[in-house]
């Protein structure tokens, strides 16, 4: 009986979802250039929602969490997202006017621009760690280059997946915005649709699957994947500003963030004075027990707890060294785990080939800038890198020499929530970006308009051929041959 109702329940939930893209391309069809005005208007009753919905979201958010940090939800989902908003609405008006283009001095006289058209139904799929921002986060660059969208959220948050639906059909149609979900039986069904543009947040090896089954429709993807992003210690900066600054990024929800510093590369002779800073950081943040502290999230289930418990066994058997950071039993504590540093790290451990996407943080001593920057490039490319030092030769070479969708120097993560840069990956990392402009033009078709001049001589350029000018202009552009070459081998 039960699996009948799963059955006729999903069967109607796959039925919605066919309504609502169906619904939605109609829409856009009917109105498929909505007005700077238009736009605008969106964007600030979305901004009024989240002001209104703050509490019930954020109750919403500890709800699926069991514990998640109340000012980290504020901050880091809604405030971010309407930072992001603010910056949109005052961008708009100057993003949707065509640009002007130079011609070829052949077409002087003639006009061309770049004009940039809403691509229509836009599908993003959301992750669980930050359910809101990185949910509204890309609806926003949505609605400001004027499309329709379809969020689909994850199965981990049902009690933020049924807050943000309530709040967002408060101020929207559903052939404007939508909301599906963990009801859909066969996630993959979202991603078979022929979405004009697809954003998909979430793991490598998830996105690969996205981007396969985008293919099969040709439909442009942004993925936005994370990756081991490193943290480098300079023998320059001042160890305690950067182990408190880097223990940060590993407690900000929990670690499970994907641009979080996955490992710290350390000076070989600084090592064990970083291993104690950091730790002396996370009690400085979070006390000497996270148990019941409000400010500390939990992981966010027991499958994500047993992953990284096997992480570390992996390492622990390996001869690795892990340090709590605070007192942690397992099978007393749970899902609130705190920081574990992880020493004598070797390649064949897990915890260094994989995301690791939690409170670990394992340290690998450097002995030069110049064996930092091989060990990062012996592997994928990161979704942001972090390096504290003072020394511009260091930081430009870290800049040209690696990799990253993103750099922030002496500090982490920051780059990120300032909406006037892109934000993507690069290689392993993801593709595509969202955020300012370049998210508006990411979900813009930018269609590049000629206007001929009515007296302009387009018959020079026409048959039959051989004339004066025609020969004149090849030979301005090609100049002469070499008799040399042939096409012998």
């Amino acid at each position: 009986m039960t699996t009948m109702r799963q059955e006729v329940h999903g069967n109607a939930a796959s039925e919605r979802l066919a309504g609502l893209f169906a619904a939605q391309q109609q829409a856009y069809l009917a109105q498929p250039y909505p007005a700077a005005d238009e736009r605008i208007a969106r964007l600030k009753a979305l901004k009024q929602q989240i002001r209104r919905h703050q509490d019930v979201l954020v109750a919403a958010m500890q709800q699926d969490y069991g514990q998640r940090s109340a000012f980290e939800s504020q901050m880091l989902d809604l405030a971010c997202t309407i930072m992001q908003i603010n910056h949109a609405i005052g961008r708009i008006r100057g993003w949707m006017k065509p640009q002007r283009r130079a011609t070829e001095w052949l077409f002087a006289t003639n006009r061309l621009s770049v004009t940039y058209q809403p691509k229509g139904v836009v599908g993003i799929i959301v992750p669980w760690n930050f359910p809101l921002y990185l949910g509204l986060g890309p609806l926003v660059a949505a609605l400001s280059a004027g499309n329709r969208v379809i969020l689909k959220m994850p199965e981990l948050t049902p009690a933020t997946n049924a807050a943000l639906e309530h709040m967002l059909a408060e101020v929207f149609r559903e052939d404007e915005v939508a909301v599906t979900g963990e009801e859909l039986p066969d996630p993959a069904a979202f991603t078979a649709l022929p979405f004009d543009h697809l954003i998909f947040t979430g793991s490598t090896a998830t996105g690969r699957k996205v981007m396969r089954a985008a293919a099969e429709n040709l439909t442009p993807v942004t993925l936005e994947l994370g990756g081991k992003s490193p943290a480098v210690v300079s023998r320059d900066y001042p160890l305690a500003q950067a182990a408190r600054s880097i223990v940060h990024g590993k407690g900000a929800n929990c670690g499970q963030v994907c641009i979080s510093p996955d490992y710290a590369l350390v000076p070989r002779e600084l090592e064990h004075a970083f291993v104690a800073a950091a730790q002396a950081s996370f009690v400085a943040m979070y006390g000497n027990s996270i148990v019941g502290n409000p400010d500390y999230t939990w992981v966010v289930d027991n499958n994500h707890l047993l992953r990284l418990q096997v992480l570390l066994e992996d390492a622990r058997t390996q001869g690795a060294e892990i340090i709590a950071c605070a007192d942690y039993d397992a099978a007393r504590d749970g899902r609130q785990m705190p920081l574990h540093i992880v020493r004598h790290c070797t390649p064949a451990m897990r915890l260094l080939q994989e995301e690791l996407f939690g409170p670990i943080l394992p340290v690998v001593p450097y002995d030069t800038l110049d064996d930092a920057i091989a060990f990062i490039n012996a592997g994928t490319r990161p979704l942001a890198l972090y390096a504290y030092s003072h020394a511009q030769d260091e930081r430009e070479a870290l800049l040209r020499r690696t990799h990253s969708g993103g750099v922030t120097f002496n500090d982490w993560a920051w780059h990120v929530i300032n909406h006037d840069v892109p934000f993507g990956g690069t290689g392993h990392s993801g593709m595509g970006s969202y955020h300012g402009v370049e998210g508006f033009r990411e979900l813009s078709n930018a269609k590049p308009v000629f206007r001929r001049h009515r007296l302009f001589p387009s018959r020079l350029f026409q048959p039959p051929y051989g004339n004066w000018i025609q020969r004149m202009v090849v030979k301005l552009f090609l100049g002469k041959g070499d008799p040399r070459v042939n096409n012998k081998p």
